[in-house]
């Protein structure tokens, strides 16, 4: 795939022959199978985070202020509001809890627990998505190399079963942060479900 060729000064480089790339390099050693069960893990990721911007807007948009504090607060929400369309996971995680807890009728009993397990989902998010695959082991799962920002290395293998359980687990996370919303009575914002309308 490197290819020598002679400059202008008669000395050799080297160059990528493209031509000689196989079929959908770099992705040409795994199944089409991992490739799509690894692209429907990420589309739910990226669910998971435009439902937290949409609960974050319901927490906010309906938390009570005081008279006096009414233009403090509408003055800083478009902030908040901003960030829940802007924000990566982790981000969305953090101000998600917040908006909750600052909810004085938030009825989300077991909050820790579910910050928590989508803080871990998160982590394994970062290395799906970000990761350079390497090739496959005789069993289809492959370590994808993703060192984050603690300089902590992802070791898991990941295969197509881990993809669908990642996925899976995912969806119940989006679910319970829906819940979350519509167990106040509000309908959850863009579903045309059940609830009061969120004004």
């Amino acid at each position: 795939m490197i290819t020598a060729f002679m400059n202008d000064e008669t000395e050799k480089i080297y160059r990528v022959d493209q031509g000689a790339l196989p079929e959908l390099y770099p992705t040409h050693l795994h199944e089409a199978k991992f490739w799509e069960a690894l692209g429907r893990t990420v589309a739910t990721f990226g669910f998971l985070e435009e439902i937290l911007g949409k609960a974050i807007f319901s927490f906010t948009a309906t938390k009570p202020y005081p008279k006096d504090k009414v233009e403090e607060a509408y003055a800083n929400w478009l902030p908040k509001l901003e960030r829940a369309l802007t924000d990566q996971l982790g981000n969305l995680i953090t101000n998600y809890g917040n908006a909750v807890r600052e909810h004085p009728s938030a009825t989300v009993s077991d909050l820790d627990e579910l910050l928590e397990d989508l803080r871990k989902v998160s982590k394994i998010r970062n290395a799906l998505c970000h990761g350079s695959w390497r090739a496959p082991d005789e069993t289809g799962a492959s370590i994808p190399f993703f060192v984050n920002r603690q300089m902590e290395v992802f070791e898991t293998a990941v295969d197509i079963e881990f993809l669908c359980r990642v996925q899976k687990y995912t969806v119940g996370l989006v679910c319970a942060v829906v819940d979350s919303v519509t167990n106040m009575r509000w309908q959850f914002p863009g579903s045309g479900g059940p609830g009061n309308t969120i004004r």
